[in-house]
């Protein structure tokens, strides 16, 4: 066992949290939750983090509390319509990328409680209902959004222009604040991938979750013997159908602007989500393996080809982040290319062990190219750091320590 290994699965109980009332800007709520740190940074439920902390609490057989952290968001959906980024009053004007129907799926495989799967569908129609009404476009496909009046009031243009270094020009303080929020629900808080024009986009990770969403109802509804299932189906089909034809190019899927009806020319790691979510083709699949080599660095793949810009940015080249070694790996996996997801979990494995014996510590985010944590951060008049964090680096390195006993072959 690694020293990594026996680290994290020490640690998991220093992660959980019980708060059942609400009290100052935290929401309570009624089951323990994980959170990412142990101690000072991000003491928080946070909405897609927790996808990647299941898989690493089920890995560690602490299924029990995975289930735990699901009720919460379900609770969550219940109280306020929409799973927010978090358990904090200052997280309610924007959700995050929805990953809830896949930790219903993933509870759901390792307990059979159909009891449970037909509650958790009640909730899960509500969640979809938000995003097929407050995120939707004109041209049928979803967007990431937020509650432009929330921004607005809280003034969030200022911490956009904190972070990326500079205002630029010509965009209302509205507007920015929007822009920000907006960025903030894409859980890549701040990537330069659309620009300063976020509202005219249509995102290739957002969707294919959103397909991953029709299909698991789908699934869901016949196992529990629902009528409906074929309305979730065509929901999934059209949906393939219209990113098809709006958002792939030469077999890969990217974010598109549906203003100018121009394709993005950024390859990115969400370009690999629809892979992830099991809906491109064996063509499509080849497409992004034979690509793979634009992203993949010495110590896993980086966020985004290397290009020049004049903000700073967290979520850019030569940076790391552990939910996209994890989402690259499985989809690798789940079309055949187990060489490949071999490769980038020994990659992200030994960037971890490399830096836990300098440190003893996981760490947020990770230099690829140099194998350390001397990452590409934000403004430095903005006060950030890389903080230490268990949470999704945790979940990815264990799930990739099962990907290489594998080899290759992703069976959770």
């Amino acid at each position: 066992m690694s020293a990594v290994k026996d680290y994290i699965l020490e640690n998991w109980k220093n992660t959980i949290r019980f708060n059942p009332e609400d009290e100052g800007t935290r929401i309570g709520l009624p089951k323990p939750y994980t959170v990412p740190s142990i101690s000072d940074n991000f003491q928080e439920m946070y909405y897609w983090d927790t996808y990647f902390i299941n898989r690493g609490l089920m890995i560690s057989g602490l299924t029990e509390q995975a289930v735990n952290n699901v009720e919460n968001m379900l609770y969550l959906v219940e109280r306020y319509g929409f799973m927010p980024n978090g358990n904090r009053t200052f997280y309610l004007n924007n959700s995050q990328p929805p990953f809830l129907s896949l930790m219903v799926k993933d509870v759901y495989k390792m307990t059979g409680d159909k009891d449970w799967l037909k509650k958790a569908v009640a909730t899960l129609e509500k969640e979809y209902a938000f995003w097929d009404t407050a995120r939707n476009t004109e041209i049928g496909l979803n967007q990431y959004s937020c509650n432009k009046a929330g921004a607005i009031k809280r003034n969030a243009y200022v911490d956009f222009i904190g972070r990326i270094g500079k205002r630029p020009e010509g965009y209302t303080d509205d507007s920015l604040s929007c822009q920000y929020m907006t960025i903030n629900e894409s859980g890549w808080d701040i990537t330069p991938r659309f620009g300063f024009e976020t509202e005219n986009y249509v995102q290739a990770d957002l969707n294919a979750l959103m397909f991953a969403f029709e299909e698991n109802m789908a699934r869901f509804y016949e196992e529990l013997g629902k009528p409906g299932f074929e309305v979730w189906k065509e929901k999934a089909n059209r949906r393939k159908e219209l990113m098809n034809r709006y958002m792939c190019k030469d077999g890969i899927f990217y974010d598109y602007n549906f203003k100018t009806g121009k394709i993005s020319d950024m390859f990115t790691c969400a370009s690999f989500y629809p892979m992830f979510a099991e809906m491109v083709t064996d063509s499509q699949a080849k497409a992004l393996a034979d690509n793979l080599y634009r992203l993949e660095a010495e110590y896993g793949v980086t966020v985004n080809e290397s290009k020049d810009d004049t903000y700073h940015y967290q979520w850019q080249y030569p940076n790391g982040w552990a939910p996209h070694q994890n989402l690259v790996m499985q989809g690798l996996s789940k079309y055949g290319y187990g060489d490949d997801a071999l490769r980038i979990a020994k990659k992200y494995t030994c960037l971890v062990e490399k830096n836990f014996a300098e440190k003893h510590n996981l760490w947020e985010k990770y230099n690829v190219v140099t194998g350390g944590i001397d990452v590409t951060d934000e403004s430095p008049d903005h006060k950030s750091n890389v903080p230490p964090m268990m949470g999704w680096s945790a979940g990815a390195y264990l799930e990739a320590l099962l990907l290489i006993e594998h080899e290759g072959r992703n069976l959770l």
